[in-house]
């Protein structure tokens, strides 16, 4: 018996249907300005699918588990690991808080080692003392690599431990410390990863080959130059220990890969399913004896590019999204960051509850039960397609040109991220993409003072650069915060007349604008004339006036209060009326502020036109 069909009493709309009523419904806007997002992935997104852009899709038909593991590695969901990164100054204190976190719920722990500690084998085993190596996923980033493999071995075999069961990793990408002016030899810049992958060979589950691929990310890139460039970095480890004849059945199972996630939700989702599908047909060229040596270890870390030192706070709901599209993504484990680690405090509040943020995915939301949650999304499946071909492309430009270490050695990875990441800075200076706290909606009454906000910068040109999105609002505040320990703060008034609505929504733009660099905004209710607003304003003496109205008023209100106020304070005019521009200007008007100023480079001419230094 044929299955009834739900809703066959109504006719099916086309596309072309469904197209003409939005643009009947934006009013005569322009439909592909308004609806369809622009990315820096050099693709643009739709602000609709439907199940025909599925058509082409050749994984789709794929489960979890399969090649080429687009949906996951594993048919049934094992969920994630909670991982907690501990910093090793004293062996004792990392071992307690190891025991302490471990009962908290983490199953992941990372041991930090400060650099020049080299601990022997009992530091080791007191560091690793209670904790079960064989049932908690140790890490280790230090110096020392392939030395720690064989501790681990040893360890394991001392207190008969299963070692297949012995799982974590060990930090060892020479490749991606040279991209950021990490001191690594270039004469043996692979002999201690071919001595890790002979020492490990034993471990089958542990790690020795770590593609940090979260560089780019927190260098400003492209989630596509972040994705094909790290699997060019693969590629390039690939090929020089397959050369030396290691076999690529004994290579792919000590490979992880660490990417940092943003706070793009369904970008950052597709872009874990567009990785396992790349990394799964490019080793499976290497000639791989069973489809399972193509799976993909991925450890997700929450991004540093996006954080922010004021309002804080918000970077727990930045942490939350990142997560989530961490494990809908199908990370194997997600160090999750503390909110509070922009100003490097990483205060036990923040680590709590950077911790608890991946339990309550699991234990509430239960983002660990479902496998690949995602799948079948017209929305996700596409962006996923599309993050495959382009990085796929990128990827084959990097090959033609050499390879990814004659690619950086001739300027082209550093010079295609560093245009990346200057397109990224304008979009935040305009405002056209919002850092919440810092470019828009600021906390007026949050004051920070003797912070000393700056990134490290190699002296190496080639060398990817660190890039934070709210530094250099964060210094223009700052500058702001520091100056007002000594002196008043600067004082914005708006003189409201007029149109009701355009005046309250002009004057709120306006508080917003000139409170990103900290200055003290005043509103008022609207003044009934023009005379009675002038005199306000010379009563409150303000720094900067800004005028707040509609265009039509404009025509006749702006000339007469610069005037009459323009000795005593800076005028500015919300908003940009172009009929009377050309009249403003020629009588010496030239502060205007619109949703196409660039905000960082007027608030920073304001800054020095007020002696803010």
């Amino acid at each position: 018996m044929e299955k009834e069909k739900l809703f066959q009493e109504f006719s099916s709309v086309t596309t072309d249907e469904w197209k003409e009523k939005i643009i009947k419904d934006l009013k005569g806007a322009d439909y592909d300005r308004k609806l369809v997002w622009k990315t820096n992935n050099g693709f643009d997104l739709k602000p609709f699918y439907r199940n025909e852009d599925l058509k082409n899709l050749d994984y789709l038909n794929t489960l979890p588990g399969d090649f080429p593991f687009t949906r996951g590695n594993n048919a049934i969901s094992k969920g994630w690991k909670v991982n907690q990164v501990i910093e090793v100054d004293s062996i004792e204190k990392a071992n307690k808080k190891a025991l302490e976190i471990r009962m908290k719920g983490v199953d992941s722990l990372t041991f930090n080692f400060k650099p020049k500690l080299r601990p022997s084998e009992k530091d080791i085993e007191n560091l690793l003392e209670n904790l079960r190596i064989d049932i908690i996923e140790v890490n280790f980033r230090c110096d020392f690599p392939s030395e720690l493999i064989k501790i681990i071995d040893n360890l394991a075999r001392k207190y008969n431990r299963n070692l297949d069961e012995i799982k974590g990793s060990v930090f060892c990408d020479p490749i991606s410390v040279a991209s950021v002016g990490g001191n690594v030899s270039k004469e043996n810049i692979f002999s201690e990863l071919e001595n890790c992958l002979i020492k490990v060979n034993h471990l089958s589950n542990f790690h020795c080959l770590t593609i940090d691929g979260s560089i780019f990310h927190n260098s400003g890139s492209s989630t596509v130059s972040e994705l094909a460039f790290t699997l060019a970095i693969a590629v390039e480890y690939l090929n020089h220990l397959t050369k030396k004849g290691f076999d690529i059945d004994n290579i792919t199972p000590h490979i992880r890969f660490t990417f940092a996630t943003g706070s793009s939700y369904f970008t950052e989702i597709a872009k874990f399913r567009a990785l396992r599908y790349l990394w799964a047909k490019i080793v499976n060229e290497y000639g791989i004896s069973e489809s399972k040596f193509a799976q993909t270890y991925i450890h997700a870390v929450s991004s540093l590019r996006n954080k922010t030192i004021y309002d804080p706070y918000v970077n727990m709901l930045r942490t939350t999204t990142e997560s989530m599209s961490a494990a809908l993504g199908g990370a194997d484990s997600i160090t999750v960051l503390p909110f509070d680690i922009a100003k490097g405090e990483n205060s036990e509040l923040g680590i709590r509850i950077a911790r608890n943020q991946q339990l309550l995915l699991k234990g509430e939301s239960h983002f660990d039960k479902v496998n690949d949650a995602v799948a079948g999304s017209y929305y996700i499946e596409n962006i996923t397609n599309e993050l495959i071909e382009k990085s796929w492309e990128l990827f084959l430009q990097v090959d033609e040109k050499g390879g990814y270490l004659k690619s950086f050695e001739n300027g082209f990875v550093t010079e295609r991220i560093e245009s990346e990441a200057a397109k990224l800075k304008t979009d935040i200076d305009t405002r056209r993409k919002s850092v919440l706290g810092t470019n828009q909606y600021p906390n007026n009454i949050e004051f920070i003072n003797n912070f000393k906000n700056e990134v490290k910068v190699t002296d190496n040109k080639l060398a990817l650069k660190p890039f934070r999105n709210s530094l250099d609002f964060e210094n223009l505040r700052l500058r702001t915060d520091i100056f007002s320990q000594n002196s008043p703060r600067p004082k914005v008034w708006m003189f409201t007349y007029g149109n009701l609505t355009m005046r309250k929504a002009r004057a709120q733009f306006s508080a917003n604008f000139f409170g990103c660099a900290g200055y003290e905004t005043m509103d008022n209710l609207g003044f009934e004339t023009v005379d009675a607003g002038i005199e306000a304003a010379k009563t409150e003496n303000p720094d900067i006036v800004v005028i707040c109205s509609s265009d039509e008023e404009y025509k006749e209100i702006v000339l007469p209060i610069f005037k009459a106020l323009k000795d005593k304070s800076i005028i500015v005019l919300a908003g940009y009326p172009k009929d009377i521009i050309e009249e403003l200007k020629s009588n010496g008007f030239t502060n205007f502020v619109h949703v196409k100023t660039n905000a960082l480079e007027e608030l920073m001419r304001y800054q020095d036109e007020l002696g803010v230094v």
